[in-house]
C-alpha cells in the first residue's frame, strides 16, 4: 500500500511538472494569448454580424457582402506583403523594425490610393452594385486603415508579444461593434452604403491606435527607399499568395452579387462569417507557430516539418470539434438574425467543415513559407484559386448559393491536400540528401 501511494504521489508530481512546463513554454503562452483574444473576438464579432443582419436586412447585407468581398480580394496587394517581409527579416534582427515599418506605411498609402481610383470605376461593373463610392469607402477602410491595424499586429507577433496582438485585434473589433450599436440606436435600418461609412470610421480609429502603439513599441520610424525597391518583388510574391487565398474565400460572394443573387448572398455570407469566426482557435495557434517556423528554418527544414506535423494534428482535432459545435448552433441562428436568414441553417451544414480543411492547409502552408518555399505554396494557391473561380462560374449559375458552398469546400480540401503533399515531398528530399551524405 505504501509503495502504491508513493507511486501515485510521484505520478502526480510528474503531471504537475508537465503542466507547469507546458504553461511556462513560450509557444503555449503565445497560443493562449491568441486564443484568448480570438475567443473574445469570436463573441464580439458574432454579436456584430447578428446585429448587422438586423440593421441591414438580408438584401442589403448581401449587397454589402458582395462589395466587401471584391475589395477584400485586392486588399493583400495594398501592403505588398509587408507583414510577411517584416516578420521574416525583423525576426532575425529586431533593429530593422523602424525602417521596415516606415516602408510599410509608404507602400500601403500609395497603393491604396491607386486601388481606390480603380475600384470607383471597376467595382460597379464587376458586381452590378450601382454606387462606386461604396467601393472607395471600403477600400480606404480595408486597404489603408484595416491593413495598418493588421500590420501592427504582425509587428507584435514578430516580437512574440501575442498579448498585444490579441488586444489590438480586440480593440479593432470593439470599435466596429460600438459604431454598429450607435447606428442601430439612431437609424434602426441602414443601407449597405451607410454601413460602409461606419466601417470606415471604426477602421480609422483602429488604424490610428495601431500607429501610436507601434511607435511606442519600436520608436520613431525611418525609411529606406532602396530597401523598399529591393524587397518589392518578394513582397509581391507574398501579396499574390494572400490574394489567391482571398479569391477562393471571397470570389463566390462577388459572383453571387454579379448574378443578382443579393438575397441569397446575404444568408450565405452570414453563414460564411460564422464559420470564419469559429476558426479562431486554429488561427490563434497558427499566429503563434508561424514566427517559430521562420526561426527554425535557420536551423533545419526537418525541425520546421516536425513542428508543422504536430500543429496539423492539433488543428485536425480542433476542426472536428468546431464542425460539431457549428452543427449544434446552426438551428439557433435564424431565430436570432431574423426569418429572412433561414437559409443560414442549410449553408452551415455545408460550410462547417472548412475549419478542419483550413487548419491542415494553413499549417502545412506555413511550413512551406517559413522554410523559404513560398513560391511553391503560391503555385498551389494559384492553382486552387483558378479552380475555385471555374467551379463558381459553373456551379453558381446552375445551383445558386449551394454551388458556391460546394466550391468553397472543394477548394479548401484541394489546397489542404496539395500543401500536405508538397511538404511531404520536401521532407523526402531532405531524407534523400541526408542518406546520400
Amino acid at each position: 500500500m505504501a509503495r502504491l501511494l508513493d507511486g501515485r504521489r510521484k505520478q502526480g508530481r510528474k503531471i504537475t511538472m508537465d503542466l507547469r512546463a507546458f504553461v511556462g513554454h513560450r509557444l503555449a503562452r503565445n497560443a493562449f494569448w491568441m486564443m484568448l483574444g480570438q475567443g473574445a473576438n469570436f463573441f464580439l464579432q458574432a454579436a456584430s454580424f447578428i446585429l448587422l443582419a438586423r440593421l441591414l436586412g438580408v438584401t442589403e447585407y448581401g449587397i454589402f457582402a458582395g462589395a466587401f468581398a471584391l475589395v477584400n480580394i485586392i486588399t493583400p496587394y495594398s501592403s505588398l506583403g509587408a507583414n510577411m517581409l517584416f516578420m521574416r527579416y525583423v525576426c532575425a534582427d529586431h533593429t530593422k523594425a523602424p525602417v521596415y515599418w516606415g516602408n510599410t506605411l509608404i507602400v500601403t498609402s500609395v497603393v491604396t490610393a491607386v486601388i481606390a481610383v480603380a475600384f470607383f470605376f471597376a467595382g460597379p461593373a464587376l458586381t452590378h452594385i450601382r454606387s462606386g463610392m461604396i467601393f472607395v469607402v471600403l477600400t480606404l477602410a480595408n486597404c489603408l486603415f484595416g491593413q495598418i491595424a493588421s500590420l501592427a499586429s504582425a509587428v507584435f507577433q514578430t516580437f512574440e508579444k501575442m498579448g498585444s496582438t490579441a488586444a489590438l485585434i480586440f480593440l479593432s473589433n470593439c470599435a466596429r461593434f460600438l459604431i454598429l450599436l450607435v447606428m442601430l440606436a439612431t437609424l434602426h435600418h441602414a443601407s449597405a452604403a451607410e454601413w460602409s461609412v461606419g466601417v470606415l470610421g471604426a477602421s480609422g480609429c483602429a488604424g490610428i491606435l495601431a500607429l501610436l502603439w507601434v511607435r511606442w513599441e519600436i520608436g520613431a520610424t525611418s525609411f529606406d527607399i532602396k530597401l523598399l525597391f529591393s524587397r518589392i518583388w518578394e513582397g509581391l510574391g507574398f501579396s499574390f499568395a494572400g490574394s489567391t487565398q482571398s479569391i477562393y474565400n471571397d470570389v463566390d460572394k462577388t459572383m453571387l452579387s454579379h448574378y443578382g443573387l443579393n438575397r441569397e448572398n446575404g444568408f450565405y455570407s452570414l453563414a460564411y462569417r460564422i464559420v470564419d469566426f469559429s476558426t479562431a482557435p486554429i488561427a490563434a495557434l497558427d499566429s503563434a507557430v508561424l514566427p517559430r517556423m521562420f526561426r527554425l528554418s535557420h536551423e533545419s527544414l526537418r525541425a520546421v516539418v516536425k513542428l508543422a506535423t504536430k500543429s496539423v494534428l492539433v488543428a485536425a482535432l480542433l476542426g472536428l470539434v468546431i464542425a460539431g459545435c457549428t452543427l449544434l448552433i446552426a438551428p439557433i441562428v435564424p431565430h436570432i438574425a431574423g426569418r429572412d436568414f433561414s437559409g443560414v441553417l442549410v449553408a452551415l451544414r455545408w460550410l462547417c467543415w472548412l475549419p478542419l480543411l483550413r487548419g491542415i492547409h494553413r499549417f502545412t502552408g506555413g511550413a512551406l513559407t517559413g522554410s523559404g518555399h513560398q513560391r511553391v505554396r503560391t503555385v498551389a494557391q494559384l492553382a486552387v484559386a483558378v479552380i475555385n473561380f471555374l467551379l463558381n462560374l459553373w456551379w453558381i449559375p446552375a445551383y445558386g448559393w449551394i454551388g458556391a458552398a460546394w466550391s468553397s469546400v472543394a477548394s479548401d480540401g484541394l489546397l489542404a491536400l496539395l500543401n500536405a503533399l508538397l511538404l511531404w515531398w520536401l521532407s523526402m528530399q531532405i531524407s534523400s540528401i541526408e542518406a546520400a551524405a
